[in-house]
């Protein structure tokens, strides 16, 4: 435990010649509240952002998504921190109006579904369904050329055939299966 300190000393200490930012957020600005001389942004945040979050994980529902709720009405009030009268109750108002807009979101959401992607690759069974669909001849002279892997000539010998009508039926056979595969 004790190198792993002199470690953390040591690189913060080379972030300080070099002239590195450190990780820590900064502290919020020290904007005084107009009407209450004294209350801080940052003191304001750091007492009532805890209870906000749990007011917003009860409203909308979501765990994940309180946080950021919470950390946008925050946003919005800085902006607007020394016109703010009463910062608690304009803060809460703009979480609960936060949760509302993320309920209407995600109900948006779940009336229009974005499409489900489709499969890069046809697995086994639909590439067995598309060559059953194709005639007898095309489906063996496909088959023979690209898992057997022969010549035209020895397919035309084992479809008893002209090499001329091998490369006809393979190249019907693939414009049915690209009719089938890629819609």
């Amino acid at each position: 435990m004790g190198d792993l300190r002199s470690i953390v000393d040591e690189v913060e200490r080379a972030d300080t010649e070099v002239g590195v930012v450190p990780l820590t957020p900064p502290t919020p600005p020290a904007v005084v509240l107009a009407g209450h001389p004294g209350v801080a942004f940052g003191d304001f945040y750091a007492d009532h952002y805890p209870g906000l979050v749990r007011l917003a994980a009860l409203l909308s529902g979501s765990v994940d998504a309180a946080p950021d709720l919470v950390q946008d009405c925050f946003v919005g009030l800085h902006g607007r921190w020394t016109s703010v009268r009463e910062p608690l109750p304009y803060i809460r108002r703009s979480v609960v109006h936060a949760c509302a807009s993320h309920h209407r979101r995600a109900a948006v959401v779940r009336r229009n579904p974005p499409p489900e992607p489709r499969p890069a690759e046809l697995g086994a069974d639909e590439l067995d369904d598309a060559l059953a669909a194709l005639p007898a001849r095309q489906r063996a002279a496909v088959v023979l050329r690209y898992y057997g892997d022969l010549p035209d000539a020895d397919i035309a010998r084992a479809l008893r055939c002209r090499e001329g009508t091998v490369r006809s039926l393979v190249s019907r056979a693939l414009a049915d299966l690209r009719k089938v595969i890629e819609p």
